[in-house]
């Protein structure tokens, strides 16, 4: 089993093209690529934490047939756009989970936070959604020894983020934090 998060998909939301210049011709592909990339890696028993903003602008059938689409065991963390949804569809939603992997803390919300739990003791990492960032705020994060990833679509080309991506992604800079070295 392997373990995804994402947020900010914004299915069905035609203005989310514009204003986040995505590649996309109409909301109807941008839907169906969406939800191919993220079949093409997450499977039936892969957890898959959605950090929020699943739809937007669509009816709540609507919103149940395309969540319904996406492969793997879901959970939601709400964002500031998510409706009420055949909870059947998820294992749980809630505001806000943590959770423990290999020695660390990952603390899910859809909001970015400037503090989160255990955030200074260097043994936990921030992940969530909600402000749209290209690619570079998470490089930039990350290259000023900030453990807080973007795991929207619009910073990872449209695809989730894996853990083992994310502790990758983080290694040498939780390394040196544990260390003290330089």
């Amino acid at each position: 089993m392997e373990i995804y998060f994402t947020s900010d998909l914004h299915l069905g939301h035609r203005g989310v093209i514009q204003f986040q210049h995505r590649p996309f011709q109409d909301v109807e592909s941008m839907n169906r690529e969406i939800i191919h990339n993220f079949n093409s890696v997450v499977h039936a028993n892969d957890m898959l934490y959605i950090l929020g903003d699943v739809i937007h602008r669509i009816s709540e059938s609507e919103a149940n047939a395309l969540i319904g689409k996406i492969k793997g065991r879901k959970i939601l963390i709400r964002g500031n756009h998510d409706v009420e949804y055949d909870v059947s569809l998820f294992e749980d939603i809630c505001d806000y989970r943590e959770l423990n992997h290999e020695k660390l803390k990952y603390v899910l919300m859809h909001y970015p936070l400037m503090e989160w739990n255990r955030s200074r003791h260097n043994s936990s990492i921030h992940l969530h959604g909600h402000i749209h960032s290209d690619g570079r705020y998470n490089e930039e994060n990350r290259a000023n020894g900030i453990l807080r990833y973007d795991v929207g679509v619009d910073a990872n080309h449209y695809y989730p983020v894996s853990l083992r991506y994310i502790q990758q992604y983080f290694r040498d800079a939780i390394r040196i934090r544990k260390t003290g070295g330089v």
